[in-house]
């Protein structure tokens, strides 16, 4: 039995799950930075076709390619999710029909029906978790910039599940944008993580 917060990276067998490698420590330096929560600082593989993934307090899954779930994988995705786990998908490619977006999006409806993956308001809790985000989620610099077709996104899409999110999906890469050594936060403005803690505090207490 698990007393402090760890961080799950689930392995899926379809895409490139293994991406954007420093963004957990970064995130997890972050909660013991900011917050008083025990933290193992030691970020955790699980296979998505593990139950011991079932375990997990937050679980996070991400990628650029296809996402297809085996038939033991999708079985405990749904099983974790409608016992009260929590997953963060965040899509690396930026953007709202590629491969990652329409594979994965395919997969929600096909195991939780196809309306269930919807728009978050921007004064969703989830925003004040912890920091305050009065405009919604925070854009990234890739939005901004990174690949040269001024794609913002004003929003998140959730699953819930009994009036909590257990599904939170990301289009706006964050996964990309928390990637660098923590010990180079201190050259930000503003700790572009600090989203990241909202996200597993929320996950932590909704």
């Amino acid at each position: 039995m698990h007393s402090r917060f760890f961080f799950t990276r689930l392995q899926y067998l379809s895409g490139d799950w293994d991406v954007d490698q420093r963004m957990p420590s970064n995130l997890l330096n972050s909660l013991v930075e900011y917050t008083t929560v025990e933290v193992d600082t030691a970020e955790k593989i699980i296979p998505l076709s593990d139950k011991a993934m079932l375990h997990s307090p937050f679980c996070y899954l991400s990628g650029h390619k296809l996402v297809q779930f085996t038939s033991r994988e999708r079985e405990n995705f749904e099983t974790y999710v409608r016992n009260g786990g929590f997953v963060f998908v965040d899509d690396c490619n930026h953007d709202i029909d590629g491969l990652f977006a329409r594979s994965f999006e395919a997969q929600m409806a096909a195991i939780f029906g196809p309306h269930a993956l919807k728009k978050i308001p921007k004064d969703h809790e989830l925003y004040h978790s912890f920091f305050h985000f009065n405009n919604g989620p925070p854009t990234t610099s890739f939005e901004l910039n990174g690949w040269g077709d001024d794609l913002v996104h004003d929003y998140l899409k959730a699953i819930e599940d009994d009036g909590r999110i257990a599904v939170l999906y990301s289009n706006k890469d964050y996964g990309c944008e928390w990637d660098y050594d923590f010990r180079n936060k201190r050259w930000l403005a503003e700790d572009n993580t600090k989203f990241g803690v909202n996200i597993v505090m929320y996950a932590m207490t909704a």
